[in-house]
């Protein structure tokens, strides 16, 4: 399980700070969303959301051709706590509004399938 030098490693990274607020704030999300979001290259934020994933931070899941990333729902509390704080505290500073603004931005598929 993740342990705290984990965590605030993963909030140390610019690219990882960015990824896991879209995550904390929208839920789940596929690699091709967070990439258009970004506006960075699939294998960077893969090679991001790979070091998130083996750290227990997210979890991923397959559908199809896409992977899908959340923030890991067994989080100690106060892991969850620092999470949820840090996605409020970030929401309205750049590039974080940014962010969440090309991802709403993408054209919604009725079944979520992806891009």
């Amino acid at each position: 399980m993740t342990n705290a030098d984990t965590l605030f490693r993963a909030l140390a990274d610019p690219t990882r700070l960015r990824l896991l607020t879209l995550l904390i704030r929208q839920g789940e999300l596929c690699v091709c969303e967070l990439t258009h979001a970004l506006g960075l290259s699939q294998p960077k934020i893969s090679r991001h959301l790979a070091h998130l994933r083996e750290g227990g931070v997210v979890l991923d899941r397959r559908q199809g051709l896409w992977v899908f990333y959340r923030i890991h729902p067994e989080l100690p509390a106060w892991m969850a706590e620092v999470m949820r704080l840090t996605g409020e505290a970030m929401a309205g500073q750049q590039p974080f509004v940014a962010d969440a603004n090309a991802l709403a931005g993408m054209a919604q598929r009725p079944e979520r399938g992806c891009c």
